[in-house]
Order: structure tokens, then C-alpha cells, then sequence
């Protein structure tokens, strides 16, 4: 058993050495320039790629205001069931600075998972969000604290540099610091839970009467370019979804999502005034569709194809052992064709694929591709019928 385990893994060896990085002769390389923007602080990533289309000052460290309630929100999702009861402690409904976002909560009321996380992502409600990270961090044999701890390990694990939080929030606080490109980074993986994009892209929601309200709570999504709120001027038929922040000392931050022939990306801008937020995220959902293209990658590699096909069938016997996942996409400038892209093996692949590809152009990280198996099955009582046959094929040298 273990002759013919280790003939099978040698053939998926030979699969992976196959794809050495490509080199071919590309016409004068560009990136379409982006537009002329008040904001101080942003950047335009594609979502399921993580290609970043702009970016401006992407690397200072500001302070977040409430865009932080993406991670609580996502992290609360990944920790609990919709259906858990949350209870509202007296640092839950107190521990909240002066003048700040909430949906007047008491002491001891009860809500679910669910209202609660659409009182963050909605209303923006403060004393919501630590009701939802002390329930976590409590879930997790801590407190508070553990929840924050959380969040920090997240964006580690994420790729975050510029990133230390302090609180759930995103309420002042000098320790509390992150990036436009960290915000990007953290605001594509949520996006990716599906309970979390349902949340951030509804407009409306009710909260049923609880234990210390009769009545319901009406809650309206505050994001201007998802829905009418205060006004109809700013919105945008491509938003899907996102979150808004203001404080004094952070002005006004802005996370975006929007969706639009197959592309989906994720705006964050920071540190700029009102209106300008919603201006400058207007004009760099435009400038993204309007520059962009997607490709999949599956349709359209003809060499990882010819390679896979010719080179890896047991003595052209057998279908391929792997195969490209149908789903991957690259991100590329209109005027660019797939063929210009180059591709190489991505040492840091952490998944369960048998190897994954990288693509690039210009410099930017525009996609990868995993290499998966196939499900073909191959007859096992083939290497036991000849195995010199194998060791001597043109398959294995």
C-alpha cells in the first residue's frame, strides 16, 4: 500500500514542478491612473483577488472611528450562533465615551447574536459592540480583553502591519491605530463570511421588543451610498454594502463593497471630511469598473492546460490528477489581455490545494489560482501489474 501511496504522491510532485514561472514579451506595461481625491488616506482592493486597483497614502497609521466594528462583527459571526443569547452588562451600556453612537440599551436586556450585530453594522451602536465582544471573550475563558486580544491576532494572521486595536469600537483611544491598506485587508476577509455580507448590505432592520424595551427598535443603515439616509445624492447602484466612522480626532472613515460584472471591491477611505467620503468613494467605485477587467483563469490558461494534459496522465492513460479551480479569477487594466500576466509558484499556500499559482503584472499582485484534484481516479492495481513500467515511463523522468 505505502509502494502505491508513493507512486501516486510522486505523479502530484511531478504535477507541481511542472509550473515553473513564466516569462513572456509583454507590450509597455501601465496602471490606469486613479482619480484626483480629497481624502488623505485610501485604497481600492478587489476582494476575492486581493489585487490592490489604488492606493494613496495606504500605509499611515490613523485612527479607525467605528470601521472597526467590521472585525467585531466578523469575529463575533465566526464565534457564535445568530440564535445566542446576548446580556447586556454594566460595561456594556456604561463604558461608552459621552456623545456616542447607540441604540439605548439597559442594564440585563437580552438580545441575540443576530440584533445585536445589526445594531453594530447599523446603527453603529457602541455599547452593542462590547456587549458582543464581552459575550466572545467570555465564550473564549476571558473577559473583555480576550475579545481585543482577538482582534490584534486576527490582523496578524491577516497580514496587518500597521494595525493595533484597543477597543471594540473604534472609540478614541491612542493605542487604537490602523491603516487604509490593513482596513482593506481586514474588510475583504469579512466580506467573505456570508452571514457578515448579508448584514452589511441591509438597509433596514427591527428589533423586536426585548426584556427592558416594549417596543421594537428601528434600525436604518447609516452607509449614504448603499441607501437613502440622511440623503439620496451620494448613493450608488453598485454598493452592496460597508461602514461608516466619525470621530473628532479620526474624522471621517469609510468602508465601501460594491459589485459589478463579476468584480467585487472593497473602498476604504480615512482621515477626510464630510462630504468628501462619500465623494471620493463614488469616484473610486467608478474609476475601479471602469478600468478593470476580470479573467478567469480556468477559461483562459492554455499553458498550465497543455501542461496538465500532456505531461501528467499516466502514461496518457488517465485523465489529469489536478486541475485548476474553475472559480479563480485575475484582476487586469481593460487594455490588457490574460497572456500578459505572468504567473509563479506561491511558496506561502497554507490550504489544503496541491499547490497554488500567483499571477502578476507590472508589479502588482493581480490573482492566484489553486491546483486541486481533479477526482479522476486512477486504478490502483495498475502499479502493481508493472511497476518498472512506471519507474521507467516518460511520465516519471
Amino acid at each position: 500500500m505505502r509502494k502505491r501511496l508513493a507512486s501516486i504522491i510522486g505523479i502530484i510532485t511531478l504535477a507541481v514542478s511542472l509550473f515553473t514561472p513564466q516569462t513572456c514579451v509583454k507590450a509597455d506595461e501601465y496602471w490606469p491612473e486613479g482619480p484626483d481625491i480629497q481624502t488623505p488616506s485610501a485604497v481600492v482592493m478587489e476582494v476575492n483577488t486581493g489585487t490592490v486597483l489604488y492606493e494613496k497614502n495606504s500605509h499611515e497609521k490613523l485612527y479607525p472611528a467605528s470601521i472597526t466594528k467590521i472585525l467585531t462583527t466578523w469575529l463575533t459571526l465566526e464565534n457564535c450562533d445568530l440564535s445566542e443569547t446576548i446580556t447586556f452588562s454594566e460595561d456594556a451600556v456604561y463604558n461608552n465615551e459621552g456623545d456616542t453612537s447607540h441604540i439605548w440599551r439597559d442594564v440585563n436586556e437580552q438580545m441575540t447574536v443576530e440584533q445585536t450585530l445589526y445594531a453594530v453594522m447599523l446603527a453603529s451602536a457602541n455599547e452593542c459592540a462590547y456587549a458582543a465582544a464581552e459575550h466572545v471573550g467570555q465564550k473564549n475563558g476571558g473577559d473583555y480583553r480576550t475579545f481585543i486580544d482577538m482582534m490584534n491576532e486576527r490582523a496578524k494572521e491577516l497580514g496587518c502591519t500597521d494595525s493595533h486595536f484597543n477597543n471594540c469600537n473604534g472609540l478614541p483611544d491612542e493605542k487604537h491605530v490602523t491603516s487604509a491598506y490593513d482596513m482593506g485587508l481586514i474588510s475583504c476577509a469579512a466580506y467573505k463570511n456570508e452571514q457578515f455580507k448579508k448584514i452589511t448590505g441591509t438597509k433596514t432592520y427591527t428589533i423586536k421588543p426585548t426584556n427592558k424595551h416594549s417596543d421594537p427598535t428601528y434600525l436604518s443603515n447609516h452607509h449614504n451610498l448603499l441607501h437613502y439616509f440622511n440623503t439620496s445624492k451620494y448613493v450608488n447602484p453598485y454598493c452592496t454594502g460597508g461602514k461608516t466612522g466619525f470621530t473628532k480626532l479620526a474624522n471621517s472613515t469609510l468602508v465601501t463593497y460594491a459589485e459589478k460584472d463579476g468584480m467585487t471591491i472593497c473602498v476604504v477611505v480615512m482621515n477626510t471630511n464630510s462630504p468628501n467620503h462619500w465623494l471620493d468613494t463614488n469616484k473610486l467605485i467608478d474609476y475601479a469598473f471602469s478600468s478593470f477587467k476580470t479573467y478567469n483563469i480556468s477559461e483562459n490558461e492554455e499553458v498550465l492546460k497543455e501542461d496538465i494534459n500532456k505531461n501528467i496522465g499516466i502514461l496518457n492513460n488517465y485523465k489529469s490528477f489536478v486541475t485548476l479551480d474553475e472559480d479563480a479569477y485575475i484582476v487586469l487594466p481593460n487594455t490588457v489581455d490574460f497572456d500578459e500576466a505572468e504567473f509563479e509558484r506561491d511558496e506561502d499556500t497554507k490550504d489544503k490545494s496541491v499547490a497554488k499559482l500567483k499571477y502578476r503584472y507590472n508589479g502588482h499582485d493581480v490573482g492566484s489560482v489553486a491546483i486541486v484534484p481533479s477526482g479522476e481516479k486512477v486504478d490502483i492495481d495498475y502499479f502493481d501489474k508493472d511497476a518498472n513500467q512506471i519507474k521507467d515511463s516518460n511520465v516519471i523522468k
